[in-house]
C-alpha cells in the first residue's frame, strides 16, 4: 500500500470560538490517500491543538506508519498491531488513515462503509447544527442561519451565558443542547444549569475539567439536565470509569483514533447504560461522512462541520438542515464537491 498525504485547508463562515481555545476561522487538516491495487481511499485528520496535535505532527506520524502499512488492506487488527508498535498517538492521524483503509475496502467491494457493517441507514437521527462563543451582536447574526434546524448547540463558558441563552430561546423554538468544553467548577456548573433549566436544554456536554470525573458525578446528581462527557472519553479504557458520573459520552473520530475504536466504544457504552452522541472538530464532509457511517447506532449526532464551512471541498453524507444522509456510494460515499449528484 502507498500512503500521501496533503495539506487541506478549512475556513469556516465566522470565527469558531470555545471556552478551551482562542477563536480562529482558518483550520489546517490534512488529506489522507491510500493507493492498492489501482484504487484509492481517503481519509481526512483534525489535529487539534487542545490535544498537543498540529498539521505538522500528523503528518510526520504518517510518515512513520507509511512503510508499515503492508500489502493487505482487510487484515485491520493486524495493521493496528504494527502501527501502534511504531507510534501510538497522534489520533487524527491514525483516525484519517483509518477512514482511508475503509473507503478503500468499500470501494473495492462496491459497498457503502455502513452496508459493510449491517446497519440500517434510516435509523440515522438528525444532527445538530453549533452555534460558537460570540458576543451578543454576532449572535444573533449566526443565529439567523439557524433558526430552521431542527436542533441546535450553543458553546458556553463566558460571562453572560445565561443572558445569551435566554436571548436566543426568544427566537428559536427548536431543540437545545448546552457544551462548556470543561469551562466550569462543579459548583458553577450547577449553578448555571439550574438557571438555564427552564428554557428547555436537552443536554450538557463536559460542564468540568476533563480529568475531574467526580466533579461530573457531582454535577450530574444535582442536575435536572443530562450531562455528557466529551474531552473525558478518548478511548474504550476511559468508559468503565465513565458509568455512574455522566448518562451518555460524546464519541469522536478524531479522538478515538478512527471508525474500529469507536465502533468498539459505541457497543461499550451501550453494555455501560451510556447514551451515545457522534461528535466531530472542525471537518470536511470527508470526515463528517466516515463519523456518518456509524450514525444508525447513536442517539445524538453533533456532524456539523459542513454547514459551519465557507467552501466544503466534497460532498457527502451530509446535507442540509441537519440531515445525515448515507450514500449507496461505495466506501465512505465521497465524492468532489463539484461532483455532487445527491445522497444515492
Amino acid at each position: 500500500m502507498r500512503l500521501r498525504h496533503e495539506p487541506l485547508e478549512l475556513a469556516t463562515t465566522y470565527d469558531f470560538r470555545i471556552s478551551s481555545m482562542d477563536a480562529r476561522r482558518r483550520h489546517e487538516n490534512l488529506l489522507v490517500r491510500i493507493e492498492h491495487e489501482g484504487l484509492e481511499g481517503l481519509g481526512e485528520a483534525a489535529p487539534s491543538r487542545y490535544y498537543g496535535e498540529s498539521r505538522v505532527l500528523a503528518g510526520a506520524a504518517l510518515d512513520a506508519w507509511a512503510p508499515h502499512l503492508g500489502e493487505d488492506p482487510f487484515a485491520l487488527e493486524a495493521l493496528g498491531a504494527r502501527l501502534d508498535s511504531v507510534l501510538k498517538g497522534q489520533w487524527a492521524a491514525r483516525a484519517a488513515l483509518d477512514m482511508a483503509l475503509y473507503d478503500w475496502i468499500g470501494r473495492k467491494l462496491g459497498l457503502p462503509v455502513w452496508r459493510l457493517l449491517g446497519l440500517d441507514a434510516a435509523a440515522a437521527p438528525r444532527s445538530c447544527v453549533t452555534l460558537g462563543m460570540a458576543p451578543p451582536a454576532e449572535m444573533e447574526e449566526k443565529l439567523e442561519t439557524v433558526l430552521d434546524f431542527p436542533l441546535v448547540k450553543v458553546k458556553l463558558g463566558a460571562p453572560g451565558d445565561v443572558e445569551n441563552l435566554r436571548r436566543i430561546r426568544r427566537r428559536y423554538t427548536g431543540k437545545l443542547q448546552v457544551d462548556a468544553n470543561t469551562a466550569w467548577s462543579p459548583a458553577d456548573a450547577v449553578r448555571v444549569l439550574r438557571e438555564i433549566e427552564p428554557l428547555g436544554i436537552e443536554l450538557v456536554e463536559q460542564p468540568v475539567p476533563r480529568e475531574d470525573l467526580a466533579g461530573l458525578r457531582w454535577v450530574r446528581e444535582r442536575s435536572g439536565i443530562p450531562v455528557f462527557a466529551d474531552e473525558s472519553a478518548h478511548h474504550l479504557r476511559d468508559l468503565g470509569a465513565l458509568a455512574g458520573c455522566v448518562d451518555g459520552v460524546n464519541l469522536k473520530l478524531m479522538k478515538t483514533g478512527g471508525l474500529r475504536e469507536m465502533l468498539r466504544m459505541i457497543h461499550a457504552a451501550r453494555a455501560l447504560g451510556l447514551k451515545v452522541m457522534l461528535g466531530s472538530m472542525v471537518e470536511s464532509s470527508l470526515a463528517l461522512s466516515a463519523a456518518a457511517q456509524l450514525a444508525p447506532l447513536a442517539d445524538y449526532l453533533d456532524l456539523d462541520g459542513h454547514w459551519l464551512l465557507a467552501d466544503d471541498p466534497f460532498a457527502g453524507a451530509p446535507l442540509e438542515r441537519g440531515v445525515i444522509a448515507l450514500s449507496e456510494r461505495p466506501g465512505l460515499g465521497v465524492v468532489p464537491a463539484s461532483r455532487t449528484g445527491g445522497a444515492s
